[in-house]
């Protein structure tokens, strides 16, 4: 049996909440794009995460930048060509 202290298992809830209510979450791919090195940023509605997405891809036009809903890729930066 594992022992969770009662704060921690409070925190963990707060934190899926946050999640679920950011439902939108951009990520800046390691130089090699091997794999997402940072989420760079969450957000609640499409069009703040296109806005978010766009300043991200001016500070960083070198670099592979996705645009997420869960799963679902919904811009990417590495598929321009």
């Amino acid at each position: 049996m594992i022992a969770v202290r009662q704060d921690e298992g409070q925190n963990a809830q707060r934190q899926t909440a946050k999640t679920e209510k950011l439902p939108y979450c951009i990520e800046l791919w390691a130089e090699d794009n091997s794999c997402v090195q940072k989420v760079l940023a969450r957000a609640a509605t499409l069009s703040l995460a296109r806005a978010i997405f766009g300043a991200a891809r001016d500070e960083h036009p070198e670099r592979r930048l996705t645009l997420r809903q869960a799963s679902r890729v919904l811009d990417d930066t590495g598929k321009r060509g």
